[in-house]
C-alpha cells in the first residue's frame, strides 16, 4: 500500500494515532490488496468536513452461484483505529441501492462490527469479512433495468421517502420534533417531564436500559399514558430522532474509582453506537456521570462529529450564574461556568449585554470581573444540582436545538484546539446551539489561577481516560 504520497502522508501525520494506523493500513494491504488509499474531504450531515483519508475498492460477493464485485469506500477517521469508518457502497452508473437491513438508501453501511467497534479487537479486515458474508446473504445492490421492467426497490425506495399523518403528506427530509430520552431513572423522569413542559416535541420516546441502574422509573408513566409520549425498551423506537438525551449511568460496586466508570463505559458500548444509527442526525446530550469523560466516550463510540455530541456539563451553573448577576448584582451581562464539573470549574463574563443582538463573546480574565464573578459564585452556594434541576437545564439546551435558536450554552465539548488545549479532551465551553448541533465561541486568555485550574482538568480528564477501554 503506496503511504508515500504528499497528500496522504500531510493527512496521516494529523491522525492522533500516526503509527497505529499506518500498521492496521498495511494489514489491510496485505489481505485486501485491491483497497487503494488516497485522500479527500468528508462532508458530515451537518455541513462541516474534514480532510480524511479512505480507502476504495470492491468486495467481492458470491450469489446464487455467481461472482460479483461491489465497490466500497471506507473513510478513516482521525482517531483511527480506534474509532470506526464510515462506510459506504458506491454503485456504478448501471447499478441501484437496495435498501435493506444493513444498507440505508444513500449507501451508508451498517454492520454489528461497526455497532460493536472495539480496538484492538476490531479491525477493518474483520469488518470487510463480515460486510462480504452480510451481502452475500442479502445483497444491497442490484442492476439497473429500463422501460417497464424497473426496479421494483426503486419505488420502494420513492414510497418510503413519505409518511402519512394527520396534517397529511409529510416528505422524509421534513424530519418530526422528535426527542428521545434514554434512562428510566429519576434524571430520565425530569428530562422528560421538563422537555414536555419546554419544548414543542411531536413525539417523546423514553427508553429503559435494562443494564442501566437507573432504569424503573417508566412504569408511571406508562399507567398514566401521557399524549405525546411513547415508552419502550427497544432501542429502535428511538430512530429519527433530531435530539437523544442519555441518562443511564450503571455504577458498580467495584472500589477503584477507573472501575466504576469503565462499567459505564461498557454499557454505553451497547447503545451510544445503535442510538447513532438509528438517528443519524441527531444531536445527542450526554447527562451520564461523570459528564465529562461520557460525553467523551460517546463521541468516540458515536462517530458523530464533535459538533453534535455534547454533555449538559456545566449548563445549569451558567444559567444560575447568569441569573445571579442579571438580578442580584445588577450586571445584565450574560456569563458562562467552563472547564470540568468539578471544584476546578471556573466563571467567565461575555462582553455584550443579554439585549445585543451581537454574536456574543468571552471577555478576557480581569481584575475588574473576578470579584464580580467571585460574589457570584458565593451567592450561588449550597445549589445543589437535583434532578429536576439538571432536567430543566436539558429541556433547555433541546429547545434551542428544535428551534434552531442559536443560544449560547456552557455544555460538554471537545475542548482540543480551544485556548491553546492540545489533549483530546471533553471541557464544559461555551457554544452557540442549534439545529446543527454546537458552535464554540472562540478561547480567550484566562486569568493565571483560571488558566492553572482548566489545565489541571485537562490532565486529569487524560489520564482517566487513557485508562479506559472504550
Amino acid at each position: 500500500m503506496d503511504l508515500k504520497s504528499e497528500k496522504i502522508e500531510r493527512i496521516l501525520s494529523k491522525y492522533k494515532f500516526h503509527d497505529v494506523a499506518i500498521e492496521e493500513l498495511q494489514k489491510i494491504h496485505r489481505i485486501y490488496p485491491g483497497m487503494r488509499p488516497s485522500t479527500g474531504t468528508y462532508t458530515f450531515s451537518d455541513s462541516t468536513q474534514k480532510d480524511l483519508l479512505k480507502l476504495t475498492g470492491n468486495v467481492p460477493v458470491k450469489y446464487e452461484g455467481r461472482s460479483y464485485n461491489f465497490p466500497v469506500q471506507l473513510w478513516l477517521m482521525d482517531s483511527f483505529p480506534f474509532t470506526p469508518p464510515i462506510c459506504l457502497l458506491k454503485p456504478t452508473p448501471n447499478m441501484v441501492i437496495r435498501e435493506g437491513k444493513h444498507v440505508d438508501a444513500r449507501g451508508r453501511v451498517y454492520l454489528p462490527g461497526l455497532h460493536n467497534w472495539d480496538y484492538p479487537k476490531s479491525s477493518v479486515v474483520g469488518l470487510l469479512n463480515e460486510m462480504i458474508a452480510k451481502f452475500e446473504e442479502d445483497p444491497p445492490l442490484s442492476s439497473k433495468t429500463a422501460g417497464e421492467n424497473k426496479d421494483p426497490h426503486e419505488l420502494l425506495a420513492f414510497v418510503s421517502n413519505f409518511h402519512i399523518s394527520d396534517g397529511g403528506i409529510r416528505h422524509h427530509d421534513q424530519p418530526i420534533n422528535k426527542v428521545s430520552v434514554i434512562g428510566g431513572g429519576d434524571l430520565g423522569m425530569a428530562s422528560v417531564m421538563s422537555i414536555l413542559s419546554k419544548c414543542k416535541v411531536e413525539k417523546l420516546v423514553f427508553i429503559d436500559v435494562a443494564e442501566s441502574s437507573t432504569k424503573g422509573g417508566s412504569t408511571d408513566l406508562e399507567i398514566f399514558s401521557l399524549p405525546k409520549v411513547e415508552v419502550s425498551r427497544d432501542l429502535s423506537a428511538s430512530a429519527g430522532s433530531r435530539v437523544v438525551v442519555v441518562t443511564a449511568n450503571a455504577w458498580s460496586s467495584e472500589q477503584s474509582y477507573v472501575s466504576v466508570v469503565q462499567t459505564n463505559v461498557d454499557l454505553y458500548r451497547g447503545i451510544i453506537p445503535n442510538l447513532a444509527r438509528l438517528s443519524p442526525n441527531a444531536v445527542m446530550i450526554i447527562a451520564s456521570q461523570p459528564v465529562d469523560i461520557m460525553s467523551h466516550v460517546a463521541w468516540r463510540q458515536s462517530g458523530l462529529p464533535p459538533t453534535r455530541v455534547i454533555g449538559a456539563g456545566c449548563n445549569l451553573d451558567s444559567e444560575r450564574l447568569s441569573h445571579v448577576l442579571d438580578i442580584n448584582l445588577n450586571t445584565h451581562k450574560p456569563a458562562w461556568v467552563i472547564g470540568e464539573l468539578s471544584d476546578n470549574k471556573i466563571a467567565v463574563m461575555s462582553n455584550t449585554g443579554l439585549s445585543s443582538s451581537v454574536k456574543p463573546e468571552i471577555a478576557p480574565g480581569s481584575s475588574s470581573t473576578k470579584p464580580l464573578l467571585d460574589r457570584a459564585f458565593d451567592i450561588m452556594k449550597n445549589r445543589g444540582q437535583r434532578s429536576w434541576s439538571v432536567g430543566l437545564s436539558i429541556a433547555d439546551i433541546t429547545n434551542s436545538v428544535l428551534t434552531d435558536k442559536m443560544k449560547p450554552h456552557s455544555v460538554s465539548t471537545l475542548a482540543q484546539g480551544w485556548g491553546g488545549i492540545g489533549a483530546e479532551v471533553f471541557l464544559s465551553l461555551p457554544c452557540i446551539m442549534g439545529a446543527n448541533g454546537s458552535t464554540r465561541l472562540a478561547g480567550v486568555s484566562l486569568a493565571q489561577e483560571d488558566d492553572a485550574k482548566i489545565r489541571e482538568s485537562v490532565t486529569s480528564l487524560s489520564n482517566l481516560m487513557s485508562q479506559l477501554k472504550i
